[in-house]
């Protein structure tokens, strides 16, 4: 099994009653929140939590994109991305990843990890989601109607780039290129592993089994909630007849190791609850606009990763001004919020001394069948300190012991295989067929 040391970079320093007080974590936050001395540490200091992972034993160091959101500080995960390029000379990195749709022209992406392939060396995944309708339709305008359309075509085009033997021109509904001619070229053949990371669409994980690339479930309510997801890409995979390699699969989940459970349930309490509770604080509106859900999402009755952050950060908001009581327009800060004991028993955090997080991560990775584990060993408001302590325990006592599995078995035909890969078959997925 691959870990990858996955940051999400939130914003630090909220008000303790930011989700009474603020409708919105995304899209409408107050700008005013934002303190650039606050903004110039995190960022330094995140990026240092991901050299230090990267020296600890995790495979790779993973990086998204988000937008107008104290959630995740990272509207461009390749300026991250190059940072990393040159002080993490051994470690895979993951980019999960570019928001296609919102590049004009997606060639950008194109030629962005082109460069980073090259400079790496051939150690980059590429990332691409459909991106999340805070990020896609409010805070950049696009329309949800059409967003998955210009999403495909936008990695069509980035694919086809990568692959061409001769300049083409590509006349799209979206992109339209008269000379089409990326120039670095990445270093792996015929490109970059391909990732989709997804929330919970049906179409996602169809696209994904039909196209031999890697599907990755990033959820924030752990692997007992997650189970139901996998499940569906699994059996659409072998509704094609193809296999159910674990390395297709991927999972998100965070962890809080110590070196015994009563330590873990006091260090990260606060973090957790600063992550649930301000983190997810998103408005309802911003989190299922009409048009964003597929037709089959609907009719399958999945509901989104983010739909549900909202809807339940939206119940605990309206009990809790309903605990206030007549008279009082805003309750109390930290009335109703999500329990850090109820994360735990739900599974959203996986707690405890290294050898109870081993036995939780190798029954996640087991059930849900997946060979890339993004570990989240940051979250919320974590001190650098406890990070650091959290990498460690994980990096030394519990990846040693999940480090072989599924391996006697399968092969991982999506992971970077470096310059001095022989066969071109395992240095990624299938091209993505046009059209797709």
């Amino acid at each position: 099994m691959k870990t990858v040391f996955f940051h999400l970079m939130p914003y630090p320093e909220l008000p303790d009653d930011f989700a009474v007080e603020h409708r919105s974590v995304w899209v409408d936050i107050d700008p005013g929140l934002y303190d650039p001395q606050v903004g110039h540490r995190a960022y330094n200091e995140y990026i240092d939590q991901l050299e230090y992972a990267a020296t600890c034993g995790f495979d790779a160091v993973g990086i998204n994109e988000h937008h107008s959101n104290a959630y995740g500080l990272m509207p461009s995960p390749n300026i991250i991305a190059a940072s990393l390029a040159r002080t993490c000379p051994e470690s895979v990195i993951v980019v999960l990843g570019d928001s296609v749709a919102l590049y004009n022209p997606a060639l950008r992406v194109a030629e962005e990890i082109a460069m980073l392939d090259s400079i790496t060396g051939g150690r980059i995944v590429a990332g691409f989601p459909v991106g999340s309708p805070m990020d896609t339709i409010f805070a950049y305008g696009h329309n949800p109607a059409t967003l998955r359309e210009r999403y495909h075509e936008g990695v069509e085009l980035i694919t086809k780039a990568w692959t061409a033997d001769e300049v083409f021109s590509f006349n799209g509904t979206y992109n339209k290129h008269r000379y089409v001619n990326v120039w670095p070229r990445p270093v792996q053949k015929p490109h970059p592993p391909i990732w989709i990371p997804g929330g919970g669409s049906v179409d996602t994980w169809d696209w994904c089994a039909e196209n031999d690339l890697v599907y990755c479930y990033l959820s924030y309510f752990g692997y007992k909630a997650g189970l139901k997801t996998m499940q569906g890409f699994w059996n659409r995979l072998e509704s094609l007849g193809k296999p159910r390699n674990p390395f297709q699969g991927g999972f998100a989940q965070f962890i809080a190791c110590a070196e015994t459970e009563a330590e873990a349930w006091e260090l990260y309490r606060e973090p957790a609850e600063y992550f649930f509770n301000r983190c997810l604080h998103v408005y309802a509106g911003f989190a299922d606009p009409p048009g964003y859900k597929t037709a089959n999402t609907v009719r399958a009755g999945v509901e989104g990763m983010v739909a549900r952050a909202a809807r339940e950060a939206t119940a605990r908001q309206e009990a809790a001004k309903a605990a206030a009581g007549p008279g009082k327009a805003k309750p109390a800060g930290g009335a109703q919020q999500l329990s850090f004991e109820a994360m735990i028993e739900k599974g959203y955090i996986i707690l405890g001394n290294p050898t109870q997080v081993t036995e939780k991560l190798h029954e996640l990775a087991t059930t849900m069948n997946v060979g890339h584990l993004m570990a989240l060993a940051h979250f919320g408001n974590m001190s650098t300190e406890l990070v650091k302590y959290n990498t460690k325990l994980i990096g030394e006592k519990v990846l040693p012991e999940l480090a072989g599995l599924f391996e006697d078995e399968w092969e991982d035909h999506w992971w970077p295989q470096g310059m001095d890969a022989t066969s071109t078959a395992a240095s990624s997925g299938s091209t993505v067929e046009a059209g797709a």
